[in-house]
This record gives structure tokens, sequence and C-alpha cells, in this order.
């Protein structure tokens, strides 16, 4: 009989700490500022993660003016429009509906990928969701990855946030993440989690 290995992670206990464990949403930051050379190692991290096709439709807009986080504000929920003008950053995470005019150069192995996604929107758009979405969480990730926290928020008006900022229609607002180094005095306790046996089923 062969003896079972004993499961491990790669991660060590601090990077996993970092990552997950001692890692939370947060509403409140100090005041330091987040600068381009961080976000732009945050994206160079987490840009590999897999999409289908290599599809890669996540679009990154930063808002660092008051003004831009002002007309941001006024199409957030009651609860996320104060934690959003006091945070040092906010990214408006959005989708390219339009994101299969970039695959044949992107995905050169499946040429006829482009046509199949220009020939149906209905499951372009489904297909940008559910890819950026996945983006979207290793972006959350990546950020925690660089020392800081994530404040993601779906409490917007959609098509508000639409008009405001992507009025063209090619990109369609996902969610918002506050950015920041996270102001521990306000950090509330985690929530519960399921556990391994009640998500995972072995057949």
């Amino acid at each position: 009989m062969t003896t079972p290995t004993k499961p491990r992670l790669v991660l060590d206990a601090s990077a996993q700490d970092v990552l997950f464990r001692r890692a939370r949403t947060v509403e409140r930051f100090t005041g330091e500022p987040v600068d381009d050379e961080t976000i732009r190692a945050v994206y160079d991290l987490v840009r590999d993660g897999p999409t289908a096709f290599n599809q890669q439709p996540l679009r990154i807009l930063l808002l660092r003016s008051s003004e831009s986080r002002t007309r941001l504000a006024v199409h957030l929920s009651r609860s996320n429009r104060e934690k959003t003008l006091r945070a040092p950053l906010t990214a408006l995470l959005a989708v390219d509906n339009e994101f299969h005019r970039n695959l044949s150069r992107l995905f050169p192995g499946f040429p006829g990928a482009a046509d199949l996604y220009a020939e149906n929107r209905a499951l372009r758009e489904r297909s940008a969701l559910l890819n950026g979405a996945l983006q979207a969480a290793y972006f959350i990730i990546g950020i925690r990855a660089a020392g800081l926290a994530a404040g993601p928020m779906s409490g917007f008006d959609e098509d508000g946030v639409n008009r405001e900022f992507f009025p063209s229609g090619d990109l369609s607002a996902l969610l918002v993440v506050n950015i920041g180094r996270p102001e521990r005095s306000g950090e509330r306790p985690r929530g519960p989690r399921l556990s391994h046996s009640e998500v995972c089923t072995t057949l």
C-alpha cells in the first residue's frame, strides 16, 4: 500500500498570512499614498493569471484625484461613499466587452477564437464578466502581496458609473477597489467561512 504524502503548501506561513489568513477587507486607510510604481509591480505580478483563450478583458481606471473620486462617489451606495473619498487610491475595475479584437495577437494558437466571440455578443459579454472577475481576484491578491490592503465593493449604480466613465459602451464597470495601508484601529473580526467538508465533494 502506498503511504499518502503529507499535504503541504509551497508558500511559507508568513506569505500565507499576508495573502489570506491575516488579510482583511479594509474600510479605513492611513494617509500614506500609493504610488504608480507599486500598482505597476502589482499588475506585472498578476497579469499571468489564466483567462479563457488568454482574453484578458480586465481594464483598470485609477482614480487618484478628489475630483475623479467625487464623480464616482455619487454613484456609490451611501455606506461606500465616505470610505472611497478618504482612500489614498481607488481602482475602478471594468471589463472590455470588445476583448476579441486582441485575441488573434494574444492567442495565436486558436485563430478562430476572435471570430467565435465576434459573432456572439451575448457569449462575449458573459465571458468578459467571468474572466474579468477572475482577473479582479488576482488583482486583489496582488495588492495584498505588495503589503497593501484592498477594499473591494460592488455597491454602486452600474448604469450610472458606465455613463460617467465609459460612455462609449465598450467597457462595463465590474468592481470598485479602494487601496492603501490599513488603519488597524478600525479592523473588524473576520467573518465565518465555510469548512472544507461543506464545500468540497469527491466523486
